[in-house]
């Protein structure tokens, strides 16, 4: 057997349906759209959520709040969760990332408050809250913005 001996097995391969080619074809005169109406012209068809002429669903669904496009969201991290890290003493945004404590970096990191932190760490990140802050210096670390 050679390749080009090879073809599809019968019954697998279907004719396209060939219309607007004569009476004979069986598929002449209207192209198989009957008579007039919206759905034999060209282009025909109402687009996706059209009812009839009813009034849409996400018409008739009130519209609540806004939604600001330009808003920075920051991935958060509180400190209880950095004080469980053993042996690491500087925190950045590529540890966390690699130990899995975080899985999106999006705008960028904020560390917040919650929880102590027994031992002197550097962290490093782009933004801090104040009892963060606080907290960081109490234990005797620092905390670096990037």
């Amino acid at each position: 057997m050679r390749i080009e001996d090879l073809k599809p097995a019968d019954g697998c391969r279907k004719r396209n349906k060939r219309v607007g080619r004569g009476i004979g074809s069986g598929h002449g005169k209207t192209s198989c759209k009957g008579h007039k109406g919206q759905k034999a012209r060209a282009g025909s068809g109402k687009g996706a959520g059209f009812e009839g002429g009813q009034m849409p669903l996400q018409r008739r669904i009130p519209k609540r709040g806004f939604k600001n496009h330009f808003a920075k969201e920051y991935t958060t991290v509180n400190l209880k969760d950095i004080a469980g890290i053993e042996g690491i003493d500087v925190i950045t945004t590529e540890v966390l990332f690699e130990i899995g404590m975080i899985k999106k970096i999006r705008d960028g990191i904020k560390i917040l408050g919650d929880g102590d932190l027994k031992r002197p760490m550097t962290i490093k990140a782009d933004f801090f809250s104040e009892s963060a802050l606080a907290k960081i210096a109490a234990a005797g670390g620092k905390a670096e913005k990037i």
